[in-house]
């Protein structure tokens, strides 16, 4: 995806966990993080802490979205993606792209993975790798800032 790529539908899940969001659900009022993950990822698992951090105090700056992309045949099974799911704390809604539909549409090939939309659902951030939150971090206070200056 480029920069002010419009986010895409969030359509060809196999199976959605702790709820499912659509793109106008995300689009309007505030910025989106959607952030790839899978179970075989040892820096996901790793950078996951900080996400759920991050997510609980942007909770109501900020829409975060999971997204599970496997790697392997083994990341397919959705009780594990659950089981780990749940260790390791990711309780936004988790979209299981067991297909590669959404990893797809994004054209990303990278766990951890994240975007950065903003109100508007357009991409203004994008990196990949286990560390860089607080570069994410100040990425998202721009978007977040750039809201408040519009208003």
């Amino acid at each position: 995806m480029k920069l002010r790529e419009p986010i895409p539908e969030l359509s060809g899940a196999t199976a959605w966990i702790n709820g499912e969001v659509t793109r106008s659900d995300l689009v309007g009022e505030k910025p989106t993080l959607i952030h790839f993950w899978s179970i075989s990822c040892h820096l996901c698992k790793e950078a996951m802490p900080q996400v759920n951090q991050f997510r609980d105090e942007y909770k109501d700056k900020l829409n975060v979205v999971a997204v599970h992309m496997p790697r392997s045949e083994d990341d397919l099974n959705l009780d594990e993606i659950k089981r780990v799911a749940e260790e390791h704390g990711i309780s936004q809604p988790i979209f299981v792209d067991s297909e590669h539909k959404l990893t797809d549409s994004f054209e990303n090939q990278y766990v951890p993975a994240y975007y950065v939309f903003d109100k508007d659902g357009n991409l203004r951030h994008f990196q990949a790798g286990g560390s860089g939150m607080k570069m994410l971090e100040k990425r998202v206070n721009r978007v977040l800032d750039e809201m408040e200056a519009a208003k």
